[in-house]
Formats: structure tokens, sequence, C-alpha cells
């Protein structure tokens, strides 16, 4: 990977550090300059882009942090007993929805970046008192995960964060069970971006 690409993942992963100590704000602001033009409740944020207040209600209150653009539990389709995989878990919400939908035979593995994401999806999930959840550090274009051992991955407005898109898409296939599948929600480009806008890295993360 280029100097350009790994200070762009270090200057995401720092912005996604910052929300983390902070707990999150809502509406996907760190440090940047970012903050000062969206800055809304994470819980707004959240039934915004498709989570009910019954979701809200079941997820411990830090867990949310209004970092998504869409809801891929919705759209998943878990069953008991799965094993889930979440690409960017970030707090946790995702993954502590996924853990009451495929109960205590199933399993749900969270992969961040950041330590510090880790470091507050582990405090909730103990805090909870969740047992077949669990978050491990490492990069989604290469996942500390199983060959074959996943049933379902789902991911949150991740993925366009990733310098190696391919990459991301070749390590979730290399963990999906034969039959497996990818519930995702993100954001998409449809035409080319300005070259100034895709200088700015306070518009590529938090």
């Amino acid at each position: 990977m280029s100097d350009d690409k790994e200070d762009i993942r270090d200057f995401i992963r720092k912005n996604y550090a910052d929300v983390a100590l902070q707990n999150g704000s809502g509406g996907c602001c760190g440090s940047g300059n970012s903050c000062e033009v969206f800055s809304l409740d994470a819980d707004e944020v959240s039934i915004n882009i498709g989570y009910t207040e019954n979701d809200l209600k079941n997820v411990p209150a830090e867990a949310n942090m209004g970092l998504g653009c869409g809801n891929p539990i919705a759209i998943a389709g878990l069953k008991e007993g799965e094993v889930v995989l979440d690409l960017g878990s970030g707090g946790g919400i995702d993954c502590f929805l996924a853990r009451a939908l495929v109960g205590e035979t199933g399993h749900v593995i969270g992969v961040d970046m950041t330590p510090e994401m880790i470091k507050l999806a582990r405090k909730n999930a103990e805090k909870s008192g969740y047992k077949n959840i669990e978050f491990r550090l490492g990069e989604i274009e290469h996942l500390p995960v199983a060959d074959s051992s996943v049933d379902v991955i789902i991911s949150n407005c991740v993925i366009n964060l990733s310098m190696d898109k391919v990459q991301v898409f070749k390590d979730a296939f290399r963990v999906l069970k034969p039959g497996g599948r990818l519930s995702i929600t993100d954001i998409v480009a449809t035409k080319q971006l300005p070259q100034d806008m895709k200088k700015d890295l306070n518009l590529i993360s938090c």
C-alpha cells in the first residue's frame, strides 16, 4: 500500500478513535471540521436511517454512535444458530442486534481496525453480560477469521472507507461458508467527484 493510502488509513483510524473516546456524539463526527457542519443526536440519526425505537432500546446506549448509513440487520434475514461477522463493528450496535436474532446457539464476531472502538465494544458487551459475541482487532481487507466459518457478513457504512475494496470482498468470500451471504448498507458514488473533494480528508471519514 502506498504512503498516501497509509496516511488516509491512519487519518480514518484517528478520527474513529476520537469518536470512541467521546462515546459517540452522533453524525459521524470526530475531530474534523465536519463536526461543525453535521452533528446530530445518535438516536435521531439511527431512526432516520432505518433502526426502530425498539432496536435502540435493546442495545447498550454507548453502542449506538450514529455512525451508520442504514440498517444491515433489517435485510440480513438472520436465523437462530448462525455465525455473523460485522466488518467495521464500531461500538457494536449491529453486533448486539444480530446477537439477539441468532440466539445462544449462534455467534457474532465484530472486527474493527481501531483499538479504541474494540475497547468500547468489549466494554458494552461485558456490561450487558453477553457471552456469544466477541470483538477482534483487525482490518477488513485481512480478516482475523478462519476460512469458511461465517454464515452471514454484515457491514454498515464501512467498506466505502477501504482503500482496497476488491480485497475486502475477496477476504469476505474466504471466510464465508458455502452458500453464505452478505448484508451491506453503504454509500456509493454515482459519478466522479471533483478533485478538491477527493483530496479533502475530512470528507473521507468521520
